[in-house]
C-alpha cells in the first residue's frame, strides 16, 4: 500500500502511503532543466520509479534568495539552457500523466508576478502539476494567490522556520495546503554537518496544533539527516 492517486488532501496520502509502511514520506527535490529538460523528465521517471512519495521541482530563477550555491549553480545551469517556465510546463505536460507521484512546483514569487497569478496557476494546474511551495511569498500576502491555486486544485504549501512566533506558526499551519512544511535552519538551502536539534522540539510542537502532515526541509544532507528527523516524527523530508 503505497501509491495513492491525487485526491486533493495530501496529508491523507502522507498518512496512508508513508506510515502504513512505517516510513517517512520521501521527497526529493531537483532542479527544472538542469543539465536540460530531457534530463529532467528522465529523473522524474526514475524518481517515481525508486518509490518518491512526492518530487519536489525548483523553477530556475537568477536572484533565489532561500537556495544556497548548490542550487543557485543548478538554476544558473538550467537558464542558460534555455528552461524557459513554458518550457518546463510543457515537460511536465507529457510526463506528469505517467507518474504515480504527485509534482510540486517550487518557485519564487517574482516569475510568478510576472506572468500574472492566475495565468500562472493555470499553466500549473494543466501541465499536471498538483502542488506550489513559494518561499519567499509573505505568509501575510499569500491569501490572494491562495485563492489562485485553490481555483485550479493546486495546494499552496507554507512554511514555517525555527523563528517563526508560536502563533504565526499556528496560523501558518491552519491555512497551509497539503502539508506543512517545516524549514529545518534560519537560513539558505545547502549541506550541514548536523541537523538543527531544535526540529525535534518544533515537529511536536506543529503536530499539537494541526493533524496536518510535516515535512521538514533544507540542509538535509545526509541518510543519517533522514533517519534522525524520521525519528523525531516527521510525515517527510
Amino acid at each position: 500500500m503505497r501509491r495513492y492517486r491525487w485526491i486533493g488532501v495530501w496529508m491523507l496520502r502522507f498518512h496512508r502511503c508513508a506510515h502504513a509502511r512505517m516510513q517517512t514520506a520521501f521527497i526529493p527535490y531537483i532542479t527544472a532543466g538542469d543539465p536540460d529538460l530531457a534530463t529532467t523528465a528522465a529523473a522524474l521517471r526514475l524518481l517515481d520509479a525508486l518509490g518518491a512519495d512526492v518530487v519536489e521541482l525548483g523553477m530556475p530563477f537568477s536572484d533565489a534568495s532561500a537556495d544556497g550555491a548548490v542550487i543557485k549553480a543548478s538554476a544558473a545551469r538550467a537558464l542558460a539552457a534555455g528552461a524557459t517556465a513554458d518550457a518546463i510546463m510543457a515537460m511536465l505536460k507529457e510526463v506528469t500523466p505517467e507518474l504515480s507521484c504527485p509534482v510540486v512546483i517550487f518557485s519564487y514569487f517574482s516569475p510568478i508576478a510576472q506572468r500574472g497569478t492566475a495565468s500562472f496557476a493555470a499553466a500549473v494546474k494543466e501541465a499536471g502539476v498538483k502542488g506550489l511551495i513559494v518561499p519567499d511569498l509573505p505568509y501575510a500576502e499569500t491569501s490572494a494567490f491562495r485563492d489562485e491555486a485553490i481555483k485550479n486544485e493546486l495546494e499552496l504549501v507554507l512554511l514555517t522556520t525555527p523563528s517563526t512566533p508560536p502563533e504565526r506558526m499556528k496560523e501558518i499551519t491552519e491555512a497551509s495546503g497539503g502539508f506543512v512544511y517545516l524549514v529545518s535552519v534560519d537560513g539558505v538551502t545547502g549541506a550541514r554537518a548536523t541537523v538543527n536539534p531544535r526540529v525535534e522540539s518544533l515537529l511536536k510542537e506543529i503536530k499539537q496544533v494541526t493533524d496536518k502532515a510535516v515535512a521538514v526541509g533544507f540542509g538535509i544532507s545526509t541518510p543519517d539527516h533522514v533517519k534522525q528527523i524520521a525519528e523525531w516524527g516527521a510525515d517527510g523530508v
